[in-house]
């Protein structure tokens, strides 16, 4: 099971691996290298996942509608539109922010409240 700090680096890994095949923009790490960092500090580690979605929301912006529907091949498997692989990094970023909580919770931390609107 990886620890609070381990959820986040593979948050952002994830984050540079989806994105970067969606964008079309080289990921600056190799796959899965945060989720190997050394240093797990909250400012560390809170450092590299809001780069990751800077990475992910810098790179969507300078994208066109025509781009989004352009076909890829995820991970060299997954047949799908550079839109749908976007729609897959929020999923997946939804599933370990919900584990997170989980984590929080058990340590008796109340998370923060969420801001749907």
């Amino acid at each position: 099971m990886r620890s609070f700090a381990e959820q986040l680096l593979h948050l952002a890994d994830a984050n540079y691996g989806f994105a970067s095949p969606a964008t079309g923009i080289k990921s600056p790490f190799a796959q899965r290298e945060l989720e190997k960092t050394a240093d797990k500090s909250k400012s560390n580690v809170s450092r590299i996942v809001l780069a990751s979605y800077d990475f992910v929301i810098d790179n969507i912006k300078k994208m066109s509608e025509e781009q989004l529907d352009e076909a890829i091949k995820l991970f060299g498997s997954f047949d799908m539109t550079k839109r749908m692989a976007l729609i897959k990094v929020f999923e997946h970023q939804v599933h370990h922010r919900g584990q997170t909580t989980v984590y929080l919770r058990l340590a008796g931390v109340k998370p923060p409240e969420e801001k749907l609107f």
